[in-house]
């Protein structure tokens, strides 16, 4: 479980082939703090288990159904990704409630300074779409964010504040990117028992 707020930005430093999968290691300092293999990290909001602890990062194995469903099939050396350790109890919820469960790729559409802000604009998947509302949160690259509008049924206008902006890998977002999505777990499950009672009443 995580909250979306983002503890460090760090820098994949390999990645290698892993029977299907990849492993990746991830230069790190903050995170490393009490940080122990086999517990879980969210990397760019994908929930991952660690497998290797050095002095400068971590490495985690992300698997092929894991690749075939988020970002991290495309990581190189050099990638900054957002990092956060999973909630401790007792810790603030600063964000919402995170699992790192990627329910779908968004396409970033634009990304235009307004102001103080950036505005940035993603094409949600109809997973995420229809789970999203005006002022709901969203997950996008393991970053709590609030939907500002949505200009479309499936697009969602995020305004970023400095502070995201500057201490995240967001800013590193161009057009046409691809980016990790995770819609809010309360709606999810409204939809999924709207559904269940809808055909339940159709029965």
């Amino acid at each position: 479980m995580f909250t979306g707020i983002v503890e460090e930005v760090g820098r994949v430093r390999r990645v290698a082939p892993h029977g299907g999968g990849l492993r990746l290691e991830i230069e790190a300092e903050r995170v490393l703090e009490r940080l122990r293999r086999g517990d879980s990290i969210a990397v760019d909001g994908v929930c991952q288990t660690v497998v290797d602890i050095d002095a400068a990062g971590f490495a985690v194995i992300a698997v092929a159904p894991t690749l075939a469903v988020t970002t991290l099939g495309s990581f190189g050396p050099g990638r900054r990704v957002n990092l956060e350790r999973a909630l401790a109890l007792g810790d603030r919820l600063g964000g919402h409630i995170v699992q790192g469960h990627v329910d779908g790729l968004g396409t970033v559409l634009a990304l235009e300074p307004k102001g103080e802000h950036v505005i940035l604009d993603v094409r949600l998947p109809d997973a995420v779409a229809e789970v999203s509302v005006p002022r709901g949160s969203i997950c996008v690259n393991g970053v709590s964010l609030t939907i500002q509008e949505l200009p479309a049924p499936d697009v969602a206008r995020i305004a970023l504040v400095p502070y995201t902006w500057d201490h995240t890998a967001l800013r590193d977002l161009r057009p046409g990117d691809a980016v990790n999505l995770e819609g809010d777990m309360i709606g999810k499950f409204v939809v999924h028992y709207l559904s269940r009672t809808a055909r339940a009443g159709a029965a």
